[in-house]
């Protein structure tokens, strides 16, 4: 469908090769999406990431009621995106939610209606930057997935010997030591493949960002899927929409086909 002029309600297959890759690309709409993708994706993994691994290695040691602890970050994990969407979307109105207690010391930010850009330079027809809009769905993401990356590593803590911890804390190993030079490099397999399951749903993100900012104000919270989305079903432009799902298709194999084969080869 992608290489045909099936543009419009009205079925049609004349061949027109690269045309609607052309048009994607050259688009407004579409370099925004992928530049926010972009952007999404390294701030969203960087924060699973982080946060899983703190909250674990925090309930690792020897808490006072870390199962109580455990089932609070773990909570946001049962909840659909959708639901994670809607709830924020109030939560960060602007008229609403926590910007009521933030007025009354001076605070009135925008969150995701706010069109500016961090950083940003003229790159074609985008001003390539962070939009700030942005970080409130990236807040969001991170809130309802690091329960995931938290179960991940309090899975791998507790596969750990402790023969290892303590035969460190013999050879004169501080705290800090034994985690740095013992514990995270046992966790590499894990980090690798949380990384690769967060790079998927960063890139493949839909249902979070549609129900909680759309494609935003000046399309700073757009996405790819989204854009294949409208114009797809709302707009009818059934090839151009599967132009920009090819186009997803193949970023997301570029990062999934080499961690299959160097999983397949460590096998």
């Amino acid at each position: 469908m992608s290489v045909i002029d099936w543009n419009s309600i009205k079925p049609s297959f004349n061949f027109v090769g690269w045309e609607n890759y052309q048009r994607i690309f050259t688009s407004f709409r579409f370099q925004s999406s992928m530049r926010n993708m972009l952007f999404f994706s390294i701030f969203f993994i960087a924060g699973v990431v982080i946060s899983g691994l703190s909250l674990a290695i925090f309930l690792d040691r020897k808490v006072r009621g870390k199962w109580i602890y455990r089932n609070i970050f773990l909570f946001p994990m049962a909840l659909s995106f959708v639901v994670t969407g809607i709830a924020w979307r109030w939560i960060l109105n602007p008229a609403a939610g926590v910007n009521i207690f933030l007025e009354k010391i001076g605070i009135s930010p925008q969150w995701y209606t706010d069109t500016a850009i961090l950083f940003g330079f003229d790159l074609d027809q985008i001003e390539m930057g962070i939009p700030i809009a942005l970080f409130s769905v990236i807040l969001a993401a991170i809130w309802q997935m690091t329960g995931f990356s938290l179960a991940m590593y309090l899975a791998g803590l507790a596969s750990i010997p402790k023969e290892m911890k303590e035969a460190a804390i013999i050879d004169g190993a501080n705290s800090w030591q034994i985690y740095t030079r013992v514990v995270l490099p046992q966790l590499k397999p894990i980090t690798f493949g949380l990384v690769l399951i967060m790079l998927q749903i960063s890139l493949k993100n839909f249902d979070l960002v549609y129900t909680m900012t759309g494609s935003g104000p000046n399309f700073v919270t757009d996405t790819p899927a989204i854009y294949m989305y409208e114009a797809t079903f709302k707009s009818n432009f059934y090839a151009e929409g599967a132009a920009v799902a090819i186009v997803l298709l193949v970023v997301v194999m570029m990062f999934v086909l080499p961690a299959k084969l160097r999983e397949g080869r460590n096998q």
